[in-house]
């Protein structure tokens, strides 16, 4: 897995930024390099960059090793993004390709947490691994 933070911003605000904020909220900062976008092209590509305000909306993307996005999520300031679902969603895409699809994940899927077996016999029948106790009461 790689990590690549992206923004408009100069390498001198992400030096700030990492300096007097980040390694305060993490233990050494983040351990990514954050690349910048002066121009927005990379947030144009995306379709996060807002020309009118000259800054890109909050992207996060999952690109597998392929080069094909798995997933999308935009957030606008000042909705926060949480990196333990990024993680788990990794892992979750690591897990699926490394089966050659012959595993799925459901909701709320963490590592080590039983998989589904794709096909018609998991019809109607996802809520016996997802939930095996039942429904809640």
């Amino acid at each position: 897995m790689e990590v690549i933070s992206v923004s408009v911003d100069s390498v001198f605000v992400h030096k700030m930024w990492q300096d007097h904020e980040l390694t305060k909220m993490v233990d050494g900062g983040v351990p990514w390099p954050m690349a910048t976008d002066a121009a927005g092209n990379v947030g144009k590509v995306y379709g996060v960059y807002d020309e009118d305000a000259g800054v890109e909306n909050r992207g996060r993307f999952i690109i597998d090793p392929d080069g094909v996005i798995q997933a999308i999520e935009i957030l606008t300031p000042p909705v926060g993004r949480n990196i333990n679902e990024t993680i788990r969603q990794v892992q979750a895409f690591q897990l699926v390709r490394a089966s050659g699809g012959k595993e799925a994940t459901p909701a709320e899927w963490t590592p080590g947490k039983p998989t589904l077996k794709p096909g018609p016999d998991l019809v109607g029948n996802v809520w016996k691994v997802w939930k095996p106790e039942g429904p809640s009461k």
